[in-house]
């Protein structure tokens, strides 16, 4: 899966909890994510001089970034609900980082098949 590919995925699942995502759907997303803010950043301060834009990216691909953690963690045969150990300080973002860049469980899991090879 391409950059374009995993994009495409992850905004046409945009408020999609239930599957599994692939390590480069979720990590090519991360990306997008982190360019679309720093982007936005960029433009806030050279144009606007307020926030505006960056808040409004942010509150439009929060709810496809949780979705698409949530769907890695089910990858991993791990609840979407781990996603909440992100609260804990230094530990959660640790634990959470390591469980994003394992393998996903190959074959079926209790979340579903697995996700499409590309």
């Amino acid at each position: 899966m391409g950059f374009g590919q995993a994009i495409a995925a992850c905004l046409s699942k945009y408020a999609d909890f239930q599957g599994r995502a692939a390590r480069p759907e979720y990590w090519w997303f991360a990306l997008f994510n982190a360019l679309a803010d720093i982007l936005a950043s960029i433009v806030d301060k050279d144009v606007i001089g307020y926030p505006v834009l960056q808040v409004i990216v942010a509150l439009a691909l929060i709810i496809p970034a949780v979705a698409v953690g949530v769907r890695r963690l089910h990858d991993t045969d791990r609840s979407g609900w781990w996603l909440l150990v992100a609260v804990v300080p230094l530990i959660g973002g640790v634990a959470l980082l390591v469980w994003f860049c394992f393998k996903g469980t190959a074959g079926d899991n209790r979340f579903g098949p697995a996700p499409q090879a590309a």
